[in-house]
């Protein structure tokens, strides 16, 4: 424990926010401001109270902390941030997704290196990262036998781990909110992921309210600007029918073999807008493929891609519930006759899986990610000019199911039917393709001339 003598005692201010009232205590430690939030100004100035005593009777103040050196002991009775993470972890190992799983330690990998104490001979930040990844979050059957280096690492970390309830001080939440706001790398982060860990920070706050250590959630009280995130599709990623068809085409010249077995996976991600992992567990029993006219595929589950040790199976792919959807739920997509004889013409020619999947190696495995991705760049070289090619047209296969939602929204398909086949909730679905909703301009102005003459 790092102490000084160096102590200044603030004052208390008060803060309105939302109709909401705090109380809020100032003072220094060692030159760095310190801050304590309370709901009452009772409560505010007993605590600066305590500060001024201890201080006026030489009391030496931790820098970790804050705090005074009499003060730390009921504080030392709760679990570190490290400890709480790893209870956190585990309690909801069993009912996450892989996928959240992974979000959630790749966000508790920027938090636990960054709520510590400066305490001497600190590790670096990957060895840091690597000893959590490999042992620290994961259940202790998944865990790695540790290196010396690790061990040490682990080690410094359990020393310099903050008390959860430092949490409850504005600048050691400030200094979580720096850390997630950058990338390992020191640049900014993106919106979208500075978004996703504070979300979980604040998820795990909760928890700590559960469990009696906080009265309220402390970030609710930080004045803090959450970053803007994109939640609408860029148009200028949407192919229309006949770049679609295009692209569908050359998918069967890229390769050997990867192309022409991925092609019909391509096109249920146009014609059926499946996700792609919702294509990749896509099965022969899902499917009624009639000779002519419509089919009909009705999906049970999907077959996301993710880091082996944060799946239940300890495989990367893995079937899941369908997203948004409780285990055991359906949804139905009526498909075109064009998908239809793709599909039968793709069965005919390849079969399926041991398990029924209608898209597998030759060996029948599951395509990774990857193996999309290449597959896709390949066959937007062969179907697009080069200037297509270096702009964000149908930049992912992702690209394919927002095209085949705006195809339906622009035909005048009705949103709650779109929502239905897509797998969305009305709400999100306009907001989403808010962007994407043309060719229906002419006609909306026109209802509108025509109900102002009325």
């Amino acid at each position: 424990m790092k102490t000084t003598y160096y102590v200044q005692i603030g004052q208390v201010q008060q803060r309105s926010n939302r109709g909401t009232t705090a109380y809020i205590a100032r003072w220094r430690v060692a030159g760095k401001d310190r801050s304590k939030t309370f709901r009452t100004k009772g409560l505010a100035n007993a605590f600066m109270s305590d500060l001024r005593q201890a201080a006026k009777a030489g009391e030496e103040f931790d820098t970790a902390t804050g705090l005074p050196v009499s003060m730390l002991a009921p504080e030392a009775s709760g679990p570190s941030f490290l400890e709480f993470v790893q209870a956190y972890v585990l309690r909801r190992w069993n009912t996450s997704a892989a996928r959240t799983r992974e979000t959630d330690a790749y966000a508790l990998l920027t938090l636990i290196p960054a709520l510590v104490a400066d305490a001497p001979r600190r590790p670096t930040a990957d060895e840091l990262r690597e000893v959590l990844k490999t042992h620290v979050l994961l259940p202790k059957e998944r865990r790695v036998e540790l290196t010396t280096p690790q061990a040490a690492a682990l080690s410094w970390l359990e020393r310099a781990s903050l008390p959860l309830s430092a949490l409850g001080e504005a600048h050691v939440l400030r200094t979580a909110l720096d850390a997630i706001s950058v990338t390992f790398a020191g640049a900014p982060a993106a919106a979208n992921t500075v978004r996703r860990k504070r979300a979980i920070l604040h998820h795990l706050l909760e928890h700590a309210v559960e469990e009696k250590v906080f009265s309220s959630n402390p970030l609710d009280g930080i004045k803090w600007t959450v970053p803007k995130a994109v939640t609408v599709i860029d148009p200028r990623t949407v192919v229309n029918p006949a770049q679609a068809r295009r692209l569908l085409d050359a998918i069967p010249k890229v390769g050997r073999k990867r192309g022409a077995r991925l092609q019909a996976l391509f096109a249920c991600i146009y014609y059926a807008a499946l996700r792609p992992e919702e294509a990749a567990d896509l099965r022969l029993r899902n499917c009624t493929l009639p000779e002519s006219g419509w089919g009909l595929i009705v999906l049970e589950k999907a077959r996301p891609q993710g880091t082996k040790r944060w799946t239940n199976s300890g495989e990367t792919h893995e079937s899941r519930s369908l997203k948004h959807r409780a285990d055991k739920e359906t949804r139905e997509i009526p498909i075109p006759p064009v998908l239809v004889a793709m599909l039968r013409e793709h069965i005919a020619r390849y079969g399926t899986a041991k398990d029924g999947r209608i898209f597998s190696t030759g060996t029948g495995g599951t395509y990774s990610s990857s193996a999309h991705s290449y597959v896709w760049q390949e066959a937007r070289k062969l179907a697009l000019t080069p200037e297509q090619v270096a702009s964000s047209l149908a930049a992912r296969p992702y690209d394919l199911r927002h095209a085949a939602v705006s195809l339906w929204l622009n035909a005048g398909v009705p949103a709650p039917e779109v929502a239905k086949r897509a797998g969305h909730g009305v709400d999100v679905l306009l907001r989403v393709y808010a962007k994407c909703l043309d060719g229906q301009r002419e006609q909306i102005n026109s209802k509108i001339h025509d109900a102002l003459r009325t």
